[in-house]
């Protein structure tokens, strides 16, 4: 019975956190359309995931996403510059990724501006989010 209890408890838990992820993410998707975006596209967030965007600080170098997230979501990856390690970005793996619209403005604001020069619009972040919801 005990066991029982414990493996029911998980699987709340476990649905809890996909549902919260989810829930997350639309309410993000609807915020970005009401800032003046459009439709959002998984295609044109994964176009700009591996576009290599000039580096502003080392004229001739290139920047892009997944020189610090890797190309595996289900990976941990590795910052650029600091070397610090850096979360997967797979909700699959990492129950804590997109369930706290605050920290997606974040990470949006520091990512978008290292890696484009300039802070991402809400089609852009729209698009981003269509792209690794579901990775």
């Amino acid at each position: 019975m005990r066991m029982a209890t414990s493996m029911t408890f998980g699987l709340i838990f476990l649905f809890g956190a996909a549902s919260s992820y989810a829930t997350v993410v639309d309410d993000q998707l609807k915020a970005y359309q009401a800032q003046g975006a459009g439709s959002f596209s998984a295609q044109r967030g994964e176009q700009m995931w591996n576009k290599d965007y000039p580096d502003p600080e080392e004229p001739g170098k290139v920047r892009n996403c997944h020189v610090c997230h890797g190309k595996d979501f289900k990976a941990s990856g590795k910052h650029a510059k600091t070397g610090k390690t850096i979360d997967p970005l797979s909700p699959s793996v990492n129950r804590e990724r997109f369930t706290d619209p605050q920290f997606i403005e974040k990470w949006f604001k520091r990512n978008c501006k290292w890696v484009m020069d300039r802070e991402c619009t809400p089609q852009e972040k729209g698009d981003f989010l269509m792209y690794l919801k579901d990775k």
